[in-house]
């Protein structure tokens, strides 16, 4: 069953169609990559699904409601959370405290520090600092943290908000090749308990986690299945992958 699906969605800036006639599912527990030259649509897709911004027309459904015309704070609270490519910490409060802070959907994040220190926000926060490696930084600062652990630490603050939906935004860039395996690790983790979409660049990323794979060209999906069939699809090797690595995947 779809938690999310964009019917014929079309995004325009002026006649210049970013998003050209999408459709699109992402099914409950499935980990799905989202692949495509630059300039295909993809990050334009998340703003619509998360409600940053509008669709000129066509139908997004979520969770069994349709959302087309929700706000961004409403479709939060409905269970879609994203991380972005460039992660946003509060960098002057410690790993524990950036995670507290995220658990309440208040307004005012230190207000959500106080009341989420309670026995549901300390089981779940346990859960996740183990999830993501940080159980031994806890009192850090954010602002000390590496690049890859200030990923990590992103991903647990959305966790803490218990999404149906967790979008992520290329979030292996800048990082090293042991920081992306363990991303990797993460994500598999969460694989079948969270529904995931990942838009992503790095092929030998995608190679360790994909389950399902979509390819967008030009604002449409170009292909969709399992990575293997994915790289042996001739429109795909000339867009995308290119010939090489297609091969080579």
């Amino acid at each position: 069953m779809a938690l999310l699906e964009l019917r014929d969605v079309v995004k325009k800036y002026d006649e210049f169609k970013v998003i050209d006639g999408l459709d699109f599912q992402v099914h409950r527990g499935e980990l799905r990559c989202l692949l495509g030259p630059n300039g295909a649509g993809k990050t334009t897709a998340m703003d619509l699904v998360t409600g940053r911004q509008k669709v000129t027309s066509g139908m997004i459904v979520f969770d069994g409601n349709v959302v087309t015309k929700w706000p961004e704070h409403q479709r939060a609270r409905a269970g879609i959370g994203r991380k972005f490519q460039i992660p946003a910490v509060f960098r002057g409060l410690t790993v524990l405290e950036n995670l507290y802070v995220s658990y309440s959907r208040m307004a005012n994040p230190f207000v959500n520090m106080v009341k989420s220190r309670d026995h549901g926000a300390q089981d779940r926060l346990d859960e996740i600092v183990q999830l993501v490696g940080l159980e031994n930084r806890l009192d850090e600062r954010a602002g000390y943290l590496s690049h890859g652990e200030t990923q990590w630490l992103e991903i647990g603050m959305v966790l803490m908000q218990d999404p149906l939906l967790l979008l992520l935004d290329e979030p292996t860039a800048g990082m090293t090749e042991q920081e992306t395996h363990k991303t990797g690790e993460i994500l598999l983790r969460l694989r079948g308990t969270r529904t995931i979409l990942v838009v992503e660049h790095d092929m030998a990323f995608v190679r360790q986690i994909a389950e399902n794979v979509t390819v967008m060209h030009m604002g449409r999906v170009l292909a969709q299945g399992r990575l293997e069939e994915i790289v042996r699809d001739e429109a795909v090797r000339r867009v995308y992958l290119g010939q090489e690595e297609a091969l080579h995947a």
